[in-house]
């Protein structure tokens, strides 16, 4: 049986069934192990998780702990509770007039930020008159039509990460600061941020930075100093607001003081950090990479939401899920009919039946792909899947 046990019950004689944290917030080989002693128990602690699944059938178990099936129950009334929330009703452009646009826009995004990257690495400055007229045109797509860019946005290559990543959460984070309604020159100035939040890996050696493996301790530390880089790279750009620098200073900082470079805790860390750092987990949870595979969209709403308990705020990660949708643009998900479907367009009225692409069936057969808006259909969504496990390429659905 798997149980969702506080840290502080961590001991030695358990079997750690997850560590109950993005893989990128660790260096443990596995995520799976046995507990041999205190050494280890204190590793754990040090990571800065508040909760852990066990595995009671190959370990000692705690006999008034939850089951992750009870776990997850206390997930699945939260989400209820989003699906129903009243949200901001926006008036989107046509789904297929954006998408010719948001093609071009990505391919340019990611030409510019691997340009702007290599520049860094050879020790010039970033030529901020390319960044803010991209910038803009991402937040125009956003406010348009955002699930046009979205979707692309998810299509990574794993030698081109660091670049197509901050391409994602740039998109990200535009959405998620419109669905706050926050003010427009406000939001520009988030999403140079979040195009610029990963600079300073372009100081991290390449051998770390493409590892085919978990990362020594002394590798991880120096990761990690990615975060104070940018910072010292963005101070020195002229024409930088403090909202761009929050947002690239304090995306891994986190609401509880767990999080680095400075273990700022609650509102400490400013709305522009915050944000950042929930968008940034949920686009490297979704990222394949070279040895971890993302997981569907979905499931990492749910461990962000899990997670809110501490280190996010509760309120900031429910607007964000809002703000994309419970079953995100380009998620595969099953209907009840047993098709599946790609996932076009959002509802904000009716997060829970999106406009999706019907494209196959669970029987294993291809289906002539067929629109479906399910707020019109009997058919209802009953789960998301993984284009992997169905042999389908999220290519061939997500750029077209």
């Amino acid at each position: 049986m798997i149980k969702l046990i506080p840290i502080e019950q961590l001991q030695p004689g358990m079997f750690i069934h997850d560590l109950n944290c993005g893989w990128i917030e660790h260096n443990f080989v596995r995520n799976r192990f046995a507990v041999q002693d205190t050494a280890t128990v204190a590793r754990v602690r040090d990571i800065g998780v508040h909760e852990v699944y066990i595995d009671t059938e190959r370990g000692l178990d705690l006999a008034d702990a939850p089951t992750r099936e009870e776990a997850e129950l206390a997930v699945d009334e939260k989400i209820e509770a989003i699906a129903t929330a009243p949200a901001p009703a926006f008036s989107p452009a046509s789904l297929a007039d954006e998408m010719q646009r948001a093609r071009g826009l990505h391919r340019d995004a990611h030409r510019i930020v691997r340009n702007m990257m290599g520049d860094v690495r050879l020790g010039k400055q970033i030529e901020m008159e390319q960044v803010e007229p991209l910038v803009e045109q991402i937040v125009s797509s956003i406010f348009r039509q955002q699930d046009a860019l979205l979707p692309l946005a998810r299509l990574k290559h794993h030698d081109e990460y660091t670049f197509l990543h901050s391409v994602s959460v740039c998109a990200l984070m535009t959405a998620f600061a419109r669905a706050l309604e926050l003010p427009r020159e406000i939001i520009r100035e988030i999403a140079i941020g979040a195009l610029l939040h990963d600079v300073g890996k372009a100081k991290v050696p390449d051998a770390i930075l493409n590892k085919p493996a978990k990362l020594t301790d002394a590798e991880f530390e120096k990761m990690k100093n990615h975060v104070v880089q940018s910072k010292v790279i963005l101070l020195y750009t002229p024409g930088v607001s403090d909202i761009a620098l929050d947002v690239a200073a304090q995306h891994h900082e986190r609401y509880d003081g767990t999080g680095y470079p400075n273990k700022l805790k609650g509102d400490e860390i400013s709305l522009y950090g915050q944000m950042g750092a929930i968008v940034d987990v949920y686009d490297a949870l979704t990222s394949n990479r070279v040895y971890h595979k993302g997981m569907p969209p979905t499931e990492a709403l749910r461990k962000l939401l899990e997670w809110s308990k501490f280190h996010f705020k509760p309120e900031l990660v429910q607007a964000f899920i809002r703000s994309i949708g419970i079953y995100p643009s380009g998620s595969l998900v099953r209907l009840e009919s047993g098709r599946l479907a790609v996932v076009q367009e959002q509802h904000a009225d009716h997060l829970l039946q999106p406009t999706v692409k019907v494209i196959h069936h669970t029987k294993g057969h291809y289906l002539t792909p067929e629109i479906v808006d399910l707020r019109r259909s009997q058919d209802r969504i009953a789960g998301y899947e993984d284009f992997e496990t169905w042999n389908i390429d999220p290519a061939r659905w997500l750029a077209t």
